[in-house]
């Protein structure tokens, strides 16, 4: 078994009993098959489980908080990447079909993600790890609609595109600011006939396959679209291979999308079914949480949850479903601490290392999470990462760095005053700035206020929007703390250069040559257990810094009505590709029809 995926299926089920005890979570899927037992069942082989056999047909309605601003460039604009994720395909996707024993797909790509090819039908890597040979699929076509007009997709597509990523040809000499893929290091990409790739890296990495394959940055976009408006901002003009198409688009409403009926895959648990099975996917645009619960509720949607950017993040909220509509099926899931901050280090007082340490040792998480969070959440601390193998778990820290992440209010207040930070006749010893994202949970950083407030530092909280907060950070213009999401499930080498002096998340900020050098190697490294020991060691000196301020991390909940079909809690099919799922999932109109519906 996968020791990564048995420890995490481990966390959820223990999760679950805590849920079910405490009377949050219900699943409600044991009445489907009570309410449909005169129908087909089939044996669901990444489960074991017997559901209802998949059908055709149906709109699927689900919510999503944010609307994009447009789909601009799916390349610079990862909002715009969970739009196009549906129309456009990449050259690999993680395996669908896989025992979810073995791999539950509820985390982003790691080393340990099963992958099977989409675009790209097979793929062979050289024993020195520097040429990746990819054997385009045969047969797909582009959408027929203009310019593309249903043409064969060819390894010309693929290269076009590759070379916009990186800036290396095709007319293109700037490689694309987001996304995994750039990193990456290209020595040349060309196609050697009409249905083969050939990529070749200056030196190995062992993140290349999954970031080539899955990462959003490699959303293959037809070069007629590019060449002729510059850029895919324009909807109507979105062309893709995918199994849907995008029809429509009401401002501040909905996104409606259409099955493309050329689509050329199949359902990788049910082979001789070819997808997808619902008709009409509309994307309902709902801001506040307590708008979509609603919508639930009165059965306006079938689905809300991560996969569209609308999980239910308010406990209360899921409690709530819970007891006026039980037969709705709900998911607990870890994503990863959303209450952990980031410091300006290069700014004082948070230059200081007892400053830092002191703004953790403030906070009484344990009680935070038994009061606020209903004890549902985690306080034990991490770091920047949760990817089992790759991160020191908190029992094993070395004791005196554990003390300074544990509740400890006066031994706070001597590190301020060893830190040359006295109280004033006030009580105040100095005032700084939290910069919380707007969309993220408010309660907790006032409760967290309350707490720095007792030690004598008073933390104003400025409300941004995500894009302003981004940037922020990003140019290094917060002053004070920022949110920052820890905990992270991701690869080791994406998380991990957060921290890093250039091209990571922050700029003029940690600055550490030392902390580089150990990256430069967990990059460059040859082997999985290498980029294991250098990834722990690289979390490990974060974490020794107080770099990152552990704030708790809450389960959110997916939610839906008990007529969908085929889902068991994923989240994720590839990097910002959670619609890809909605592809494999079915309505049971009967059940529908029988609920009133």
């Amino acid at each position: 078994m996968n020791y990564i995926v048995s420890i995490t299926r481990t966390f959820a089920v223990a999760l679950v009993l805590v849920l079910t005890a405490s009377g949050v979570w219900a699943t409600g899927a044991e009445e489907a098959p009570a309410a449909a037992a005169d129908k087909r069942y089939v044996t669901d082989p990444s489960t074991g489980k017997v559901v209802v056999a998949p059908q055709y047909g149906g709109t699927f309605n689900h919510a999503v908080r944010n609307e994009p601003p447009s789909i601009a460039d799916t390349w610079f604009q990862p909002g715009a990447a969970v739009v196009v994720a549906a129309v456009a395909e990449r050259l690999g996707v993680p395996d669908w079909a896989v025992d979810r024993d073995e791999y539950a797909h509820t985390s982003e790509i790691t080393l340990a993600t099963p992958l099977r090819g989409e675009l790209a039908e097979s793929w062979e890597i050289s024993p020195d790890g520097l040429t990746y040979t990819f054997h385009i699929r045969k047969g797909v076509r582009w959408h027929n609609k203009p310019p593309m007009n249903g043409r064969e997709l060819t390894a010309d597509d693929i290269v076009y595109n590759f070379h916009r990523v990186m800036g290396m040809g095709s007319g293109f000499t700037e490689p694309s600011p987001t996304g995994f893929t750039r990193n990456l290091p290209f020595e040349s990409i060309a196609a050697t006939d009409n249905s083969t790739v050939v990529m070749k890296l200056e030196e190995p990495s062992l993140d290349a396959l999954n970031f080539i394959t899955t990462d959003f940055t490699g959303s293959i976009l037809p070069p007629e679209v590019i060449e002729q408006y510059d850029d895919v901002k324009e909807w109507r003009n979105l062309v893709g291979t995918g199994p849907y198409m995008l029809t429509d688009w009401v401002e501040g409403s909905s996104i409606t999308y259409e099955k493309n009926p050329d689509y050329w895959g199949y359902d990788e648990k049910y082979p001789e079914n070819r997808l997808p099975y619902i008709d009409q996917i509309r994307t309902l645009i709902m801001p506040e949480e307590s708008t979509f619960v609603a919508a639930l509720r009165t059965r306006r949607l079938d689905f809300t949850g991560v996969l569209s950017g609308s999980s239910i993040t308010s406990l209360d909220n899921a409690e709530s479903l819970r007891r006026t509509n039980p037969e709705i099926v709900q998911w607990p899931h870890l994503n990863r601490s959303d209450n952990s901050h980031v410091f300006d280090v290069a700014q004082p007082p948070f230059d200081d290392l007892r400053v830092r340490r002191a703004m953790q040792m403030a906070l009484d998480l344990d009680t935070i999470n038994n009061t606020y969070f209903k004890g549902l959440a985690v306080s034990t601390p991490y770091g920047l990462l949760r990817v089992p193998g790759h991160h020191t778990p908190f029992a094993d820290w070395p004791e005196e760095v554990k003390m300074g992440y544990m509740y400890d209010p006066e031994g706070a207040e001597r590190l301020l005053d060893e830190a040359g930070y006295p109280r004033g006749s006030d009580g105040v010893r100095f005032e700084t700035t939290v910069n919380h994202n707007q969309g993220f949970d408010l309660n907790y950083q006032q409760i967290a206020a309350e707490y720095w407030r007792e030690i004598g530092v008073d933390v104003g909280i400025d409300v941004l929007d995500g894009a302003t907060l981004t940037a922020g950070r990003k140019n290094s213009t917060f002053e004070g703390m920022t949110m920052l999401i820890a905990a992270l499930t991701w690869s080791p080498t994406a998380a991990l250069k957060f921290w890093y002096s250039e091209g990571g998340w922050t700029e003029d900020n940690f600055n550490d040559p030392d902390y580089d050098a150990m990256y430069d190697a967990a990059a460059a490294a040859a082997t999985p257990e290498e980029l294991q020991r250098l990834a722990i060691e690289l979390d490990m000196y974060a974490i020794e810094r107080h770099w990152l301020l552990w704030g708790p991390m809450v389960p959110q909940f997916i939610a839906h009505q008990p007529w969908v079909m085929g889902y068991n809690g994923e989240v994720d099919l590839g990097r910002i590709s959670q619609r890809v799922i909605y592809a494999r999932l079915w309505i049971d109109s009967e059940l529908k029809e029988e609920m009133g519906r």
